[in-house]
């Protein structure tokens, strides 16, 4: 090339410069971007991989949510029986239906305790399972006597 300049004087020159032009415009650009479609899919594996891990992590996060729940719970029975019991024993009422009752255990004991008439159920050593020990109870006689069996 020479260090003069030539005007444009024609289309043809004109065309023929742009066309240059362009084709190093073009020719630019595609080295600067020839690794494009490289990094696109290096982009979109990493989203897809990003995604996993949240998957994973929300999957961690619920797991461990659910144990979390499921420890509270277990805290708040035992905690719940530990109440019941100390009720029952502090007032003389039985702790297997004070445990049925819902509500505040050593509120339930006293209006318990009230309703049996301040009487506590004798403890027996096989915890009443044996039947009557001795006497016959007077309602199962009488039962009985109603129906005709002896």
């Amino acid at each position: 090339m020479s260090n003069e300049f030539e005007p444009i004087t024609t289309q043809e020159q004109f065309d023929q410069a742009i066309k240059a032009r362009i084709e190093r415009a073009q020719a630019k650009a595609a080295e600067r971007f020839a690794d494009y479609d490289e990094l696109k899919a290096k982009a979109e594996e990493y989203d897809r991989a990003r995604e996993a891990s949240k998957t994973e992590l929300k999957l961690a996060q619920d797991k461990a949510a659910k144990a979390e729940a499921e420890l509270r719970e277990l805290k708040d029975a035992q905690e719940r029986s530990k109440a019941v019991s100390a009720a029952a024993s502090s007032h003389g009422v039985p702790a297997e239906l004070l445990s049925r009752m819902a509500g505040d255990p050593d509120e339930n004991a006293e209006l318990l305790a009230k309703s049996l008439g301040g009487k506590a159920y004798p403890q027996t050593r096989d915890n009443g399972d044996a039947g009557h020990a001795g006497k016959a109870d007077p309602c199962a006689e009488a039962a009985r006597m109603m129906f005709g069996r002896k």
